[in-house]
C-alpha cells in the first residue's frame, strides 16, 4: 500500500525561465526563492534544504546550502505566462493550449445583462473603463495580479454578502465568458467601500480591484476558482481512478481541478489546516495519490510581503518534516511549485520561473532529475508509480529513481 504525495508550494519559483526576456520582460531577474533568502539571510528551511531546494536553484544563499542526499531537478512551465490554474492542469497531465485573452470591457454587457436577469442589483463604476458593482458589496472586473485578460475576479465583502451568494454570482459570470479562470472570493471588510477604494486601471485596457490592497485576504478569506475548457478525462485523477487508485486533492488544487471520483478538500486557505489534512490522508490505509496546494505563499507574493512569505515557508517546512516522519517505506513525496511570484521584483503579478522538483522516499538514493520541460512530468510519474495509463502530457522520471513504488510494490531504478 503506497502513497504518492505532491505538495505544491504555490508560486515558489527558483529563477526566471530562459524565454523571459522575449515573452515576459517584466520578469527579468526574477527568483522568488533566491530573493527571499537574500533579503532574509538568517532564514533556514532545514527540510527543504535536505530535499535539495538549493541544489535545484543552483547556488547557496544565506544560511541555506546544498544537500548531498537529495533527489532534485527543475521543471519549466509549458503553459504561457505563469498561471496557477493552468499550472495545476499541467501538473495533472494536461497539454497546455494558448490561453483566451479578453479584457472585461469586452464582456461587461453580457455579464451585466445575465446578472440583472437573475435579480442581482448591478451598477457600473468608472468612466471610460468600468467594472460592475453588485448588491453594494461585490466588484467584478479584470484580475490585476494574473496575466492581463486571462482571469476575471469577483471580489466581495463577506460582512455584507454570503460566500454562497458570491459563488452564485461567479457561476453566472463563468457561464458568460471563455477566459481560462473566473475567481470568486471575499473576506470580511469593515465596509464595502474598501473594495471600491482599491480599484485600479492598467494599460488603458484593464480595470479591477487590487486584491491585496483591498484587504480581502486578511480576515476569513474564502475563494473558489472556476475553470474553462479543461478535459478531465486525460488527467491524473481519472487515469488513477481507472486503475483503482484513490485520489485526494487538498486546498486550491481542489478548487481548480476536476476530481469527481475522489476526495476534494475545497475552499481552504490556512496552511496549517491544509497540511494537517494532508498528514491525516497519508496516515490512512490503502494506495492513494494526494495533491496539496499551499496558497498562502502566493498571497504573500501578490502582497509583495517578503516577511509573510518567509513565515509561511517556515510553517510548510516544519509540516513537511511531520509528513515525512509519517510516510512508509513505499511512499513517495514530491515537493514543487507551479510558477513564481517574486515579492521583490517590483510588481504584484506571478513571475515566469522554473520551479523546484524535489523527490523523497525513506532511504532513496541521491539523483539528479535534470531540467524537465513541463510540469506534466510529475503527473506522468504519478501514473507510472501506480502502473496506471499515462495522462495526456508529460514524461515519467520514475526510471531515474531508485525507489519502491506503487500498488504493485515493484522496484524501479
Amino acid at each position: 500500500m503506497s502513497k504518492f504525495v505532491v505538495v505544491v508550494i504555490d508560486s515558489f519559483g527558483v529563477g526566471a525561465m530562459d524565454d523571459v526576456p522575449q515573452v515576459r520582460p517584466q520578469d527579468r531577474g526574477a527568483n522568488t526563492c533566491g530573493h527571499i533568502l537574500q533579503h532574509l539571510p538568517q532564514l533556514h528551511l532545514p527540510v527543504l534544504e535536505k530535499l535539495g531546494l538549493i541544489n535545484a536553484m543552483g547556488f547557496p544563499v544565506g544560511a541555506m546550502t546544498t544537500s548531498a542526499s537529495a533527489v532534485y531537478g527543475t521543471a519549466d512551465l509549458q503553459h504561457e505566462g505563469g498561471d496557477t490554474f493552468m499550472g495545476h492542469q499541467e501538473i495533472l497531465g494536461t497539454r497546455p493550449q494558448p490561453p483566451v485573452t479578453t479584457p472585461f470591457s469586452a464582456v461587461i454587457d453580457d455579464v451585466e445583462q445575465a446578472l440583472v436577469s437573475r435579480g442581482w442589483q448591478v451598477a457600473r463604476v468608472g468612466s471610460t473603463l468600468q467594472y460592475l458593482w453588485v448588491n453594494e458589496a461585490v466588484a467584478i472586473g479584470d484580475n490585476l495580479e494574473a496575466d492581463p485578460g486571462q482571469v476575471f475576479n469577483i471580489s466581495a465583502n463577506l460582512n455584507a454578502i454570503t460566500f454562497d451568494e458570491v459563488r452564485a454570482i461567479g457561476e453566472v459570470v463563468r457561464h458568460c465568458v471563455r477566459v481560462g479562470r473566473v475567481i470568486a472570493f471575499g473576506g470580511r471588510l469593515k465596509n464595502s467601500q474598501q473594495l471600491r477604494d482599491a480599484a485600479e486601471e492598467k494599460e488603458g485596457v484593464y480595470i479591477g480591484i487590487n486584491a491585496p490592497r483591498s484587504g480581502v485576504y486578511l480576515h476569513d478569506f474564502q475563494v473558489v476558482h472556476m475553470g474553462y475548457g479543461v478535459d478531465a478525462s486525460v488527467q491524473v485523477p481519472q487515469k488513477l481512478h481507472d486503475a483503482g487508485i484513490k485520489t485526494v486533492l487538498v486546498g486550491k488544487v481542489a478548487d481548480i481541478a476536476s476530481n469527481p471520483h475522489g476526495v476534494s478538500y475545497q475552499n481552504l486557505v490556512d496552511t496549517q489546516r491544509i497540511m494537517d489534512i494532508t498528514l491525516k490522508e497519508v496516515q490512512q490505509q490503502g494506495d492513494v495519490f494526494i495533491c496539496t496546494n499551499i496558497q498562502e505563499t502566493d498571497l504573500a507574493g501578490h502582497a509583495q510581503d517578503v516577511a509573510r512569505y518567509a513565515e509561511r515557508l517556515q510553517l510548510v517546512d516544519s509540516n513537511l518534516e511531520r509528513l515525512m516522519q509519517a510516510m512508509q517505506p513505499d511512499d513517495c513525496l514530491v515537493v514543487m511549485a507551479d510558477h513564481g511570484n517574486d515579492p521583490t521584483i517590483g510588481h504584484s503579478k506571478h513571475t515566469r520561473e522554473k520551479v523546484p522538483l524535489l523527490v523523497w522516499q525513506p532511504g532513496i538514493t541521491p539523483a539528479s532529475l535534470g531540467a524537465r520541460t513541463t510540469l506534466s512530468d510529475v503527473g506522468a510519474t504519478a501514473c507510472d508509480f501506480f502502473a496506471a495509463a499515462a495522462p495526456q502530457n508529460g514524461t515519467s522520471f520514475l526510471p531515474l529513481l531508485k525507489l519502491r513504488c506503487g500498488a504493485t510494490g515493484d522496484h524501479h531504478g
